[in-house]
């Protein structure tokens, strides 16, 4: 929602992030999608821009060939962003670590979403440490606006200094709503080759040269860091204490402190490496130090290690705040030893309720088919993916036993029919197996591995909203492609009219002793009902037409 007069739209933090690049002269955006990371692409779809075509807007196939395409348009001279997930940085991790050493040309902005608390996620992983590994400059914003600004300052510091900017965020900002003033739209730049014709080949004599440049620059990032608006110092009263805010977690302190009285002086951080100037100031000014962020440890570490113990650090380490889940101002609260006052039990009419496969969903058919095939094995033998199927884990199926990365319910379904757990049983979605499910698949086919991997197929990324799958219309092709027997590779519809004939597929499949595929293929219940709607709109107004 925009507010015309006063310049300001209502949006999402990841609004803001998609929004902020589009003013500063965006030429493309790459991603797949990823709780907390997907509207990011998703506004960017909706606007003008990309509609008209002058911004390229679309879903890639997984994490590494959308940071790889990002840098393609970077060495074009184009401003790009790719957007993923904290555990999506890790499929595009080698991308990234040496997209640190080839530089940039065009701005280039790589966001990764947190997730502390795991919401929708095997872990908390923390993407500042990533940026380190890299030795790239980091932002993290407080707010929607910052991370409305943060975008273009990005882009104008990877520019400056040819190198990636990482740009992290939480759930929380990312999926909370704020107003946020727009500026100017600015133009996209030209299309601009390198001026060094050799800066992105990263043969060993090349990549010793830019690596020594990426060294040489760590200084000049420091010095960024120093007079960016984003680290800011803020002198009290009491020193008694000193407070490190990072990020997100400076907006929860100042929640505490509505009338902004806090007596302890505060470093409000942003902008990574850590302003140096900044904090020997506060450590020298100060009695200890606490240190608020949300995710692991991060600033805690450095700072323990950068002053030698000097003073007492507090934070996620010594217990101050809680190791794990997210930071909130109560627990800033409580970490400084306030009295807290607003905090609320859920009142008991609100009963907890797991979530579950909507009704209705094909993935319900199949499990129950395939639970009936496996009824004379032993159990302990179905490995499944991530996506809306692993609630397969849950009663009233209990059907699969791991789910631990994209793409890792077939290779660990080949490794332990390697093992002789035969057979083995590998279940994972249409847009997973295309995310990182062919190469496992075709590992399986080399060793001819006695396994059956079911690709339960919606037509869809079902679980982060309905996007499209890059798998529709070619599985048979893909696995026929990649060495599966055509005879072994069996579509069925996943409905309680086929089960004696599925059931009986499926027996038959798993029986083989060799690499066969099943593809339960049936719409997803929930993007069905969408299209019927908008075909029941469609056929509304064509009969008002006439």
């Amino acid at each position: 929602m925009k507010d015309r007069n006063m310049g300001k739209i209502m949006v999402l933090g990841d609004e803001a992030i998609a929004q902020g690049a589009v003013d500063a002269g965006l030429s493309g955006i790459y991603a797949y999608p990823g709780t907390p990371s997907t509207e990011i692409m998703e506004h960017i779809m909706r606007t003008k821009e990309a509609k008209e075509g002058k911004i390229r807007t679309g879903w890639a196939s997984n994490e590494k060939t959308a940071m790889e395409a990002a840098l393609g348009m970077s060495y074009s001279g184009k401003r790009t962003i790719v957007t993923m997930k904290h555990v999506g940085l890790n499929v595009a991790a080698d991308a990234f670590i040496n997209s640190a050493i080839t530089g940039a040309n065009g701005g280039l902005v790589v966001v990764s979403a947190d997730d502390p608390s795991m919401h929708s996620s095997q872990n908390e992983q923390d993407s500042r440490f990533y940026g380190k590994f890299a030795m790239i400059p980091i932002l993290e914003p407080s707010n929607q606006q910052e991370a409305y600004d943060m975008v273009g300052y990005g882009f104008d510091l990877s520019e400056k200094f040819r190198v990636p900017v990482l740009l992290r965020i939480t759930t929380r900002l990312a999926h909370s709503r704020s107003g946020v003033v727009v500026k100017e739209k600015k133009e996209q730049n030209p299309l601009r080759l390198p001026s060094d014709p050799k800066q992105f080949i990263l043969l060993p004599a090349i990549a010793r040269k830019r690596y020594k440049h990426l060294l040489g620059n760590q200084g000049a990032f420091i010095v960024e860091s120093e007079t960016s608006q984003y680290n800011r110092y803020f002198d009290g009263k009491d020193k008694s204490l000193g407070i490190i805010a990072c990020g997100i977690a400076y907006n929860y302190l100042m929640e505490n402190f509505p009338e902004r009285d806090i007596l302890h002086p505060v470093l409000k951080i942003g902008q990574y490496p850590l302003p140096e100037n900044h904090l020997n100031k506060l450590y020298n000014e100060c009695d200890e130090i606490l240190v608020l962020e949300d995710g692991y440890p991060f600033v805690e570490e450095l700072i323990k290690s950068y002053f030698d113990l000097g003073k007492k650090v507090k934070g996620r380490l010594d217990g101050t705040v809680p190791r794990d889940g997210e930071l909130n101002p109560v627990r800033v609260a409580v970490a400084l030893g306030m009295e807290v006052s607003h905090k609320r039990d859920i009142p008991s009419v609100v009963a907890p309720r797991p979530p579950q496969l909507c009704k209705g969903c094909p993935h319900i058919y199949s499990y129950r088919a395939l639970n009936e095939a496996l009824a004379g094995l032993s159990k302990g033998r179905v490995f499944a993916d991530i996506g809306c199927y692993t609630l397969g884990a849950l009663e009233p199926f209990d059907a699969i036993n791991s789910c631990v990365d994209m793409g890792a319910s077939i290779t660990m379904a080949k490794g332990a029919a390697d093992s002789g757990l035969v057979p083995s049983v590998a279940v994972i979605g249409d847009s997973t197996f295309t995310h990182s499910g062919m190469t496992g698949l075709l590992d399986a086919v080399n060793d001819n591995s006695p396994i059956t991997v079911f690709i339960l197929d919606n037509g869809t990324t079902a679980m982060t909203g309905g996007q499209k799958s890059q798998a529709t219309g070619k599985i048979e092709r893909i696995c026929e492609a990649l060495g599966v027997e055509k005879e072994h590779i069996r579509v069925v519809e996943p409905m309680p009219k086929e089960h004696e004939k599925n059931m009986k597929i499926f027996k038959e499949e798993i029986e083989y002793e060799g690499v066969s595929v099943i593809i339960p293929r049936r719409e997803c219940i929930v993007t069905a009902s969408k299209r019927l709607r908008e075909l029941k709109k469609i056929k509304q107004k064509e009969t008002v037409g006439v």
